[in-house]
């Protein structure tokens, strides 16, 4: 199985064999310490019935491990020789489709086909379920996870290597240097959790930084009380833009001509909120009433 050679020396031979120069700009780190793959395939727990996304295909390592368990394996690779030494690596797989291609549209939205193609392999029969499970490219980790949580094709979990940084931002709370917009955001509608950090040996090359496998869920009962999960989503990067600004006026900043002083104190004055208070210090209900009671405002001046 190629999973069981994905170590430094057989990169090193294989790339050099295939002519392969790492673009170190795509955030190219291979986990090479089998254990921890084996722990993030674990984490994962795919069955029969799940069809996962992998985003950064790399030498297909962890697809190969990832395909005898699922329905369908979606991966996604942008580099084109890598994309063709996987493809190599996985002709014995017949539920691994391979898209060469970027996973993102843009830094807010996902390429339309990667959806596409996982919808198709979920309505292919019924019961099917959708995870995430990815050593994710570090460069792309924030916008995919983030932009999957707003679309409409949300996935039972999200099992994937990031830059224990981020990690730390996901799970942080309120008050916290690692709190903010992306804090509130996953926060607010799914359970996550560390499972476990990765020291940069555990990768080649090696990255400056400790990565971290984290697992988030999705919950249901904590998203059915987001009303409009667009106007959230751009509420919270909103409020956090300036950090260090009294919200009062990040507030004022964000929705100049939507919302005049008076209407703004009015709104903090109906949270019981102090004038110099900041927004990382709100806890993630603050947040969501907060947002509510903007968005009413809003719609009621009808600007």
């Amino acid at each position: 199985m190629p999973s069981r050679r994905q170590t430094a020396t057989f990169l090193i031979r294989r790339f050099q064999e295939a002519g392969i120069h790492l673009n170190t700009r795509r955030g190219q780190n291979f986990l090479i310490d089998l254990n921890l793959v084996q722990i993030l395939v674990d984490s994962a727990e795919v069955t029969e019935k799940d069809v996962v996304l992998e985003v950064g295909t790399g030498t297909g390592s962890l697809t190969a491990l990832l395909a005898p368990q699922a329905a369908e394996v979606v991966t996604v690779e942008v580099d084109h020789q890598l994309h063709q030494l996987a493809s190599e690596e996985l002709f014995e797989f017949d539920n691994v489709t391979m898209l060469r291609q970027d996973v993102l549209k843009n830094k807010n939205r996902i390429h339309p086909v990667v959806l596409d193609t996982v919808r198709e392999r979920l309505t292919s029969a019924t019961g099917r379920g959708f995870k995430l499970v990815s050593n994710l490219p570090y460069n792309i980790a924030t916008p995919l996870i983030s932009n999957l949580l707003g679309s409409d094709l949300l996935p039972d979990s999200m099992t994937v290597t990031i830059q224990k940084e981020l990690a730390d931002r996901i799970t942080a709370g309120p008050g916290t240097k690692d709190y903010g917009a992306t804090s509130v955001w996953v926060q607010s509608q799914c359970r996550s959790r560390i499972v476990r950090t990765l020291p940069p040996a555990a990768f080649w090359p090696r990255p400056k930084v400790d990565s971290a496998i984290i697992q988030v869920v999705p919950d249901k009962e904590l998203r059915q009380r987001i009303e409009d999960i667009d106007f959230f989503h751009v509420f919270v990067r909103s409020m956090f833009f300036h950090r260090r600004k009294f919200l009062r006026s990040v507030m004022l900043s964000a929705y100049k001509g939507q919302l005049d002083k008076p209407a703004v104190d009015q709104i903090m004055e109906q949270h019981q909120m102090a004038h110099d208070v900041r927004t990382e210090q709100l806890g993630i209900e603050t947040m969501l009433e907060l947002c509510d009671t903007v968005r009413a405002r809003i719609k009621l001046s009808g600007v």
